[in-house]
């Protein structure tokens, strides 16, 4: 243990910037049996493990995170007073040794844990908390013949996560140039192919920076005011990388975008990893909706390579604080082929009830029916004004029986939760084909039931191909299929993805949650 005098001085002043939990009480056991030994100096200079994390502080924004949470700055000068000085004694080394111990166990959490409590944001993730020794870790840096790597092995370890960290590193470079974004306005709402816009070249310069324009294509006509066909074929790729319709049109909210400036989606991929590290390690195949994408991705192994990946488009809740599609973990457990609809009670009180007591046609139109008790065998009442009454009161509730129109559509796709969200087929097929898709009440509806059908029927019990699902969904009884072995499913929120392909992904943060994450590292 370090002499009692320096090691309580620094307890005393921690560093600047964002501690952890037991920051002070795991850096004694950090060097807990090291007498006054250091971990980072060796006679009075830095060892080279302690050079390299010195420079990794001072450059952590590779990571996403900031240097001042680290201390960086302040770690540096103290490091150059000393270098510096005549006269250095042991206890001035030793207080620089526990300052770069203390930055590395904030960094070494911060990396796998994430620097807030999902729960903080909202989110139901479980996190990455366990069996992870943080002093241990900060002990095998300060032995370890590279820290980076080290580093490096205690970061989620998800393909797109590193693609999300190293495209980061190209975007802040891009945000260098504020410019690149600031585009002259539109002379009117819209402007299509051949019409002349007096910001041509700026937007050639843009798209070429961020790769949607080749370098060919922007040379050539550099300087035309013209929309051509290249520059329209790269807004096309613009707006299918932001979640807008491929249109190639240079309307009002394509051009919020182009002009949205890059240190803002340099702050969408900061706060995307630090949400990727939130999560747990895959431990088998799971299915993941990224909210603000409105996309499904189905993995075939727990590596998260687009390669055999069942991908679809859904339909999440819609922006209102009630109606949100929550962020959380559960495991699917049950497919229900043809399903009843219970209709929520809060959409029963709110939408339903008051249309029942106007037109007296509404419950026998929509296939709906009032029903006493929780189960699908429970009795159904005839309706009248004492039974609309009961239903107002909580005595009996309502239900949509199965069918072409029902709510549900044809299956849906169970995970037990607190929130009784699941993911369903739809009747209202037309939704699919708007690019922003937050119209449910909560509820995921799917883009390609039988697919996902297939998917998590894929072991069993029996064998379920197209034929098989499609008759069961069209059947004439509501059937429920229990999965062999539960399927993990995560309802996550990203507004940022790097793809194998290159291209970044930005979405919209419908929400509000990268606000409020972005609220939470500021405090």
């Amino acid at each position: 243990m370090p002499p009692g005098g320096v090691f309580d001085a620094a307890a005393r002043r921690p560093l600047r910037g964002r501690t952890v939990a037991h920051e002070t009480a795991l850096l004694r056991a950090v060097y807990a049996g090291r007498a006054d030994r250091p971990l980072w100096s060796d006679d009075q200079r830095l060892t080279r493990q302690g050079v390299q994390l010195a420079g990794i502080l001072l450059s952590v924004d590779r990571y996403g995170l900031r240097a001042s949470d680290y201390a960086a700055a302040q770690i540096a000068a103290q490091r150059g007073r000393l270098e510096a000085a005549d006269a250095r004694s042991a206890a001035q080394w030793l207080a620089l040794d526990l300052m770069l111990s203390r930055a590395a166990i904030r960094l070494v959490s911060h990396l796998h844990f994430g620097r807030i409590d999902p729960r903080a944001a909202g989110f139901e993730l479980g996190g990455r908390r366990g069996a992870f020794d943080v002093a241990a870790t900060v002990d095998g840096l300060a032995s370890g013949a590279d820290v980076a790597a080290g580093l490096a092995a205690v970061e989620p370890h998800f393909y797109h996560y590193r693609l999300l960290e190293t495209a980061l590193a190209r975007y802040r470079q891009l945000a260098a140039d504020p410019g690149l974004t600031r585009l002259p306005p539109l002379p009117r709402r819209t402007l299509r192919l051949n019409d002349r816009y007096a910001g041509a070249a700026a937007l050639r310069r843009l798209l070429s920076a961020l790769g949607d324009l080749p370098a060919g294509s922007a040379q050539a006509s550099s300087q035309s005011e013209i929309l051509d066909a290249a520059l329209v074929d790269a807004l096309q790729r613009f707006q299918a990388r932001n979640g807008l319709a491929a249109d190639g049109a240079l309307g009002t909210r394509t051009f919020a975008e182009l002009a949205t400036p890059l240190s803002q989606r340099v702050r969408q991929m900061e706060l995307t990893l630090e949400r990727w590290r939130w999560l747990p390690a895959f431990h088998a195949p799971p299915i993941i909706v990224n909210i603000p994408q409105f996309r499904l991705f189905a993995f075939p192994t727990v590596e998260d390579r687009v390669q055999g990946m069942l991908q679809m488009p859904v339909i999440v809740g819609q922006t209102y604080p009630r109606t949100r599609t929550p962020v959380f973990i559960g495991e699917m457990r049950y497919v229900i082929f043809r399903p009843f609809w219970d209709v929520p009670r809060s959409i029963t009180l709110r939408e339903m009830l008051p249309a029942i007591r106007r037109h007296a046609d509404f419950l026998a139109k929509n296939h709906l029916e009032l029903v006493r008790g929780e189960s699908d065998t429970g009795a159904v009442v005839p309706p009248s004004p004492a039974a609309f009454a009961a239903l107002a009161a909580g005595r009996l509730r309502l239900r949509q029986r199965p069918g072409e129109d029902n709510a549900l559509g044809l299956v849906k796709f169970i995970f037990p939760n607190a929130h009784n969200v699941y993911m369903h087929s739809t009747p209202a097929h037309r939704l699919f084909l708007q690019s922003r898709r937050a119209f449910s009440h909560g509820c995921i509806r799917v883009a390609d039931p039988v697919a996902l059908a297939r998917y998590v029927l894929r072991n069993g019990p029996g064998v379920w191909d197209d034929a098989r699902i499609v008759a069961a969904m069209n059947g004439p009884d509501s059937t429920r299929v229990m999965l062999p072995s539960p399927i993990p499913v995560m309802i996550l929120y990203g507004t940022a993805e790097a793809t194998e392909a290159g291209p970044i992904l930005f979405f919209e943060d419908i929400y509000g949650h990268d606000r409020k994450l972005a609220a939470l590292l500021r405090e």
